[in-house]
């Protein structure tokens, strides 16, 4: 999850080319009494564990409770929102800033509407694996990353440091941050969480270095304790220009988007979206159960909803 992620310009016509054209998880759930009532919900879910837990817990209680046929779509974020004006997507469950697309979709365009925080608290940042940082303490310092470029060069990275990033359509001032701070690093882009996750395995069992682009809340700290290297410190504004970020990262107090059409129409799940709030250890707990237990998201969903139900509850107006 400015999370974070690559803003290339994408067209409509691209959405509904990925909304009917395989960008679909999974086959419309069944739908149960009162479906009617509810109909189709359209649920974007972007690529990474935390956000496929929001969307599985949040699918299964519009299924099992609200009787919805759930939709659920796999797309990049800045596609998602693309979709709020054709009809393709009701709901973003987890934004990470975005004030761009803020801007466009919501006060030019008018097509969609925030519908408050998710309770979730968002970090993005540069980390290495913790024997790194055992062995070379200051090396989370950025002062001091010049030092120790050379350790971290890659067959990738042209001579210099490497600087490992996730999923290209991410969240990321890191090619503005390694230039304006004159760092002798180079971008390379891992491809997904899964490889980051896998590459900081690999650097801590075999004692390799190894800085990376990474985020919380993600189950993976859990496993592993990376350490978060000390950018220069985010103010207000410092990042409004996008080519002179000089910058850490801002912290993100993740909320939901919805389209303005399913705000307004009156469905029992856009209640739901609106009341969805849970805590950073909540989607953690989910997003292990699918990444590590390898249960289905429909299961892991379960699962936490029985050991949570006076939460969901809460959600859908019970209490």
């Amino acid at each position: 999850m400015n999370k974070l992620r690559y803003a290339g310009v994408l067209t409509a016509a691209a959405l509904a080319l990925a909304g009917c054209g395989g960008e679909k998880v999974g086959a419309d759930e069944p739908a149960a009494s009162g479906a009617k009532d509810c109909g189709t919900f359209n649920l974007a879910v972007n690529p990474w564990v935390g956000y496929e837990a929001n969307a599985a817990v949040v699918g299964y209680v519009a299924s099992k409770d609200l009787g919805c046929t759930v939709v659920k779509k796999n797309l990049k974020e800045e596609i998602s929102w693309q979709g709020f004006g054709t009809g393709e997507v009701d709901a973003v469950l987890e934004n990470w800033g975005h004030e761009d697309l803020k801007k466009k979709y919501i006060e030019d365009q008018k097509v969609a509407v925030e519908t408050g925080s998710t309770g979730v608290k968002g970090v993005i940042g540069w980390y290495v694996p913790p024997w790194m940082a055992a062995k070379y303490p200051d090396i989370t310092d950025w002062k001091n990353l010049n030092k120790y470029a050379a350790q971290f060069k890659t067959s990738e990275s042209g001579g210099k440091g490497q600087l490992l990033d996730g999923d290209p359509s991410y969240v990321t001032n890191d090619e503005a941050l390694v230039k304006n701070l004159s760092l002798n690093y180079k971008v390379v882009q891992s491809g997904s969480e899964t490889a980051l996750i896998q590459a900081f395995r690999d650097a801590e069992k075999n004692k390799k270095p190894l800085l990376a682009y990474f985020y919380e809340p993600q189950w993976f700290f859990n496993e592993l304790k990376l350490v978060k290297i000390d950018l220069p410190p985010y103010k207000s504004g410092c990042d409004v220009d996008p080519a002179k970020v000089a910058c850490d990262y801002p912290p993100y107090d993740l909320d939901k988007v919805v389209s303005k059409k399913f705000a307004d129409s009156g469905s029992p799940a856009y209640d739901l979206v609106k009341n969805f709030q849970w805590t950073n250890e909540d989607q953690n707990a989910v997003a292990r159960m699918i990444a590590v237990d390898k249960l289905t998201p429909d299961a892991a969903a379960e699962k936490w909803v029985k050991d949570n139900q006076s939460k969901v509850d809460t959600w859908l107006g019970k209490k």
